[in-house]
């Protein structure tokens, strides 16, 4: 298949009532607002360094109702979330808010990068993001450099679990 024939967009492929789902959500009020003008894209810190994050064209796959497309899109986890895109909308769309809410059903429906599960494997198990190689603790004692805090992956895993997002984390083998 041709990339061409990858981007076509096929009339079964859009949810007419997509777009309302998202705005009847916390950060997605705004959705509709948008008229592409790109003022978004443009400011954005991660675009201008990536050839596949444009924060107008996820925005426009949530109007068009490309549910799938959208949520299994790994560009849209590439966010900073720095609210430029935000600041500058002369619409007032929230944009950082939508991509939000977007990523929070990508991750609902199991579309998460396996690098932010592994991150959170990792917080629930030491209570930091990444595990922090021996060897790097080895040099710090060598240096006379103090121990690194312990981490608290048991209050972690708590909260964890009490805001429901454990579940997404936990799913090993996937």
């Amino acid at each position: 298949m041709s990339e061409t024939e990858q981007k076509r967009i096929k009339a079964s492929e859009m949810d007419p009532k997509f777009k309302y789902e998202i705005a009847k959500m916390h950060g997605g009020e705004k959705l509709m607002r948008c008229f592409q003008c790109g003022t978004c894209t443009s400011d954005c810190p991660i675009a201008r360094f990536s050839e596949t994050y444009r924060p107008r064209q996820i925005i426009r796959m949530a109007q068009l109702g490309l549910k799938e497309r959208v949520l299994s899109s790994d560009t849209l986890w590439l966010c900073a979330a720095c609210f430029t895109c935000t600041d500058r909308c002369p619409q007032d769309v929230e944009v950082a808010s939508v991509i939000r809410v977007l990523r929070n059903l990508a991750a609902e429906k199991g579309y998460i990068p396996q690098v932010f599960k592994e991150q959170g494997s990792s917080i629930l198990e030491t209570g930091y993001a990444y595990k922090i190689p021996e060897l790097r603790i080895k040099k710090r004692e060598s240096l006379g450099l103090p121990p690194l805090p312990r981490g608290n992956p048991e209050s972690i895993r708590k909260t964890l679990r009490e805001v429901g997002f454990i579940k997404f984390i936990e799913k090993k083998g996937e």
